[in-house]
């Protein structure tokens, strides 16, 4: 079945930029503040998953200039498809360690859902309206 839908370009790149910023922001606090990134690990129901590949404190600030430069390449439109990826990828272990042990009605693990649904958005169908550039 071969049905084409059509979306308003201007929204895409509405949501686009609405939902780089989390990431964006994200990253800078990571960067800036890695002790309170690094903080909220052990007290985690799922800490060990994050522990036991790496220093949390490395993890913290690897994650931040993931989060940063993914957040600005998806922002920019600078292959939109594949830093929606990287950003999904990051996020997996993330919501893992920090957010899942904390059960089923914790907000910010919704969050985080959301955010995977708002990036498998760009993954899924790789809108190139408004990119940089974008093969």
């Amino acid at each position: 079945m071969n049905k084409s839908t059509e979306v308003s370009g201007l929204s895409v790149l509405v949501f686009r930029i609405l939902l780089s910023g989390i990431f964006i922001s994200a990253g800078i606090t990571h960067l800036i503040h890695p002790d309170q990134v690094t903080s909220r690990i052990p007290p985690a129901a799922l800490h060990v998953f994050a522990s036991f590949s790496a220093d949390p404190h490395l993890l913290g600030v690897l994650s931040g200039y993931a989060l940063l430069v993914g957040g600005l390449a998806f922002l920019m439109g600078v292959f939109t498809r594949w830093s929606a990826l990287v950003l999904f990828l990051v996020l997996i272990p993330i919501t893992i360690s920090v957010q899942l042990g904390n059960g089923l009605f914790h907000g910010p693990l919704w969050k985080n859902v959301a955010l995977f649904g708002g990036l498998l958005f760009f993954i899924i169908n790789n809108p190139k309206v408004y990119s940089i550039y974008n093969k």
